[in-house]
């Protein structure tokens, strides 16, 4: 609502100024006049072809009006504003006049002066021109103004630039223009010399300290300062005067490289990452966002280079994290606060003077700038009012650490000196024991060697009893069915398997199966045997009742032992479980056990001990004979 009723009277104050500002009187009492672009008649070319000629001609006159409702939103890129001024020359003048442009980022500017017959001479100005090919070396745009003859004459003006443009012209006297420029660059040079001044200093605190955020923090001045120079147009004037195309990215660069150091500033001068860690990643993400958008601008579609209200978003989350983390208790972000407040109040004022919901005037043209020196001289004092609270805490822990030290001290010598009574005390202590400890162990080692020979005695009767308790079990054994765990005590592990194999293949001898060759070798595996002559390498499973089994040979000697006995009421089920073995394995080993017996007594050669059915019975009785080996294994083979 409010906004409908500042713009009804915006259209009311400029109709009036419309209307009664159609003919310029030039008038030595007044030494200036503005003209806003609601004050101005313009026509808008859109397709940028029709020729001044039919510009300028008496027909085409009428199609120049004022535009009392314009604002600066409704400027169009890249099309051309043609403006006409009708200036009355008064030839009693006494002073030089000229006309100025204040938006020096005009890409485009062309002037047509009247020369008081009937022609025009045209004057090519903008930031598409190089610098010092305009008329005056200001960076702004002037046209003198050529007082010849008492007629009106029209003066006209064509404006196209690729974002917007600030339509406004001045009508000035010299000494105005001269007063003005002097002030305005004084004050320029202030500003600038400011940015020098907080960067060398800066430069020197990190040159005392070596802390990294000094560095950011001139990076992010220097931003600063770039960006100024590209929008007031003091870099084009002494920077890059000759390359005129760098005008177009200047603003755009600068101000992502702006927003960019501030952001990776305030995380490290505000510690973000300590202080408030939700925010520390929101000021990544915000990095990584601003980038990519600036990477898509910079390679894809320039035009988004000119969408710098946008940068209210990263400026306002950086001054809600200061205030956040000021708020938990960070007292070096108290002056953070005051500096982002002052360049967000700054660039909310832009913006609502972009927008018309505030006049232009010449503070709110320079609101920026203020902004800018403001915020730079509060973040120097925040830098430096941070030094001094850690100092300051240094101090203070540095004061607790003496103290401490000399409690510490003083308790020192307090516990030096009890303790070197009660070292005392207790060395005439230990004097007594120390004696009483040497009759001990002259007690203890003649114990000690008495139960030494104890132990040896023990030690036999051990190994004696041990090899009892085997040989009952082995009696045991070929009287009544033993059970697994009673089995196990013959043959707990595989290794004591392999060692009952190697030691009965030994018995036997050997014999090649390859070639008949007695002699052998350490074979490639734990208990091999490997052939001398055609170097067969023989496993110890080979030519036993366990070649090629596939389940623990602990179970498989059990089962063996079983099956030989032929005893006890085990069946295929309870053994499966016990064993914890499929039904067709036990079964199958079985069945090749039944085999190797039936085997044996087709050759009446009946066996009074399981072990015996271990080997196969021909080759074991061709290894006793000396027979070859080798022919034996074929016969069986075919069998």
């Amino acid at each position: 609502m409010l906004k409908q009723v500042m713009l009804m009277l915006m259209v009311l104050l400029r109709f009036t100024i419309s209307n009664a500002q159609s003919i310029i009187e030039i008038n030595d009492t007044i030494e200036e006049r503005i003209f806003m672009p609601f004050e101005l008649s313009y026509f808008i070319d859109s397709t940028n072809t029709i020729p001044f000629q039919k510009i300028s001609s008496s027909a085409f006159a009428s199609k120049f009006r004022q535009h009392s409702t314009y604002l600066n939103i409704d400027f169009e890129t890249n099309a051309s504003y043609w403006v006409r001024l009708q200036i009355k020359p008064n030839l009693q003048t006494k002073k030089y006049w000229l006309l100025e442009f204040y938006d020096q980022t005009i890409d485009s500017l062309e002037a047509f002066v009247p020369q008081g017959d009937f022609t025009f001479r045209q004057s090519k100005m903008g930031d598409h021109q190089k610098f010092y090919d305009r008329i005056f070396k200001h960076k702004n745009f002037e046209i003198p103004i050529e007082m010849k003859g008492d007629q009106v004459q029209s003066y006209y003006f064509k404006v196209r630039s690729h974002e917007f443009a600030d339509v406004r012209i001045a009508l000035r006297s010299a000494a105005r223009f001269i007063s003005y420029a002097l002030n305005e660059y004084y004050l320029y040079g202030m500003f600038y010399g400011m940015i020098l001044i907080i960067t060398v200093y800066n430069f020197l605190v990190y040159l005392a300290i070596r802390e990294v955020k000094f560095i950011y923090y001139i990076c992010y001045i220097l931003s600063v300062a770039l960006y100024a120079m590209s929008y007031d147009g003091i870099g084009f004037q002494y920077v890059w005067p000759n390359h005129p195309e760098f005008n177009d990215w200047a603003i755009g660069v600068s101000l992502y490289l702006l927003i960019f150091w501030s952001l990776v500033f305030t995380r490290r001068f505000l510690s973000a990452r300590a202080n408030a860690p939700e925010l520390d990643q929101a000021l990544k993400v915000m990095i990584v966002l601003r980038s990519a958008w600036f990477v898509v601008s910079l390679l894809v579609y320039p035009k988004l280079l000119s969408f710098r209200t946008l940068e209210i978003i990263p400026l306002s989350l950086i001054f809600y994290t200061s205030i956040t983390v000021w708020r938990g208790g960070y007292r070096p972000a108290r002056f953070f606060v005051m500096a982002y407040g002052i360049l967000f109040s700054g660039f909310f004022l832009r913006t609502l003077v972009y927008f018309n919901l505030l006049p232009f005037t010449t503070g709110t043209h320079y609101s920026l700038h203020f902004s800018f020196v403001f915020e730079m001289l509060f973040l120097t004092v925040a830098l430096g009012d941070r030094i001094r609270i850690l100092k300051d805490t240094r101090d203070r822990a540095m004061k607790r650490i003496i103290h401490q030290h000399e409690v510490n001290m003083q308790l020192k010598d307090k516990v030096t000196r009890e303790l070197e009574a009660k070292v005392n005390e207790r060395t005439h202590e230990l004097g007594i024991k120390n004696e009483a400890l040497q009759a001990s162990n002259l007690k203890l080692n003649r114990q000690a060697t008495e139960i030494n020979q104890i132990n040896s005695l023990l030690d036999l009767d051990n190994w004696k009893l041990k090899n009892r308790v085997k040989e009952v079990l082995e009696e045991r054994m070929h009287k009544k069915v033993m059970g697994y765990d009673e089995f196990t005590t013959l043959y707990p592990d595989t290794l004591a398997c392999y060692r009952f194999l190697e030691k009965l293949k030994d018995q036997h001898g050997f014999g090649c199966t390859k070639c008949g060759n007695s002699k052998y070798s350490t074979g490639a595996q734990k208990f091999a045997r490997r052939c001398t002559r055609c170097g067969y390498n023989e496993s110890v499973t080979a030519n036993t009742l366990f070649q090629g089994i596939k389940f623990p040979i602990t179970k498989a000697f059990y089962l063996a032992y079983l099956t030989f006995t032929n005893k006890g009421s085990f069946t295929l089920e309870t053994l499966s479980v016990k064993l914890d073995l499929r039904l067709n394995t036990v079964w199958a080993f079985r069945q090749k056990v039944g085999e190797r017996i039936a085997l044996g007594e087709e050759n009446k050669t009946s066996s009074e001990s399981w072990e015996e059915i271990v080997l196969d019975v021909k080759l074991s009785r061709g290894k006793q004979k000396g027979g070859n080996l080798y022919q034996q294994s074929q016969v069986l083979s075919k069998k």
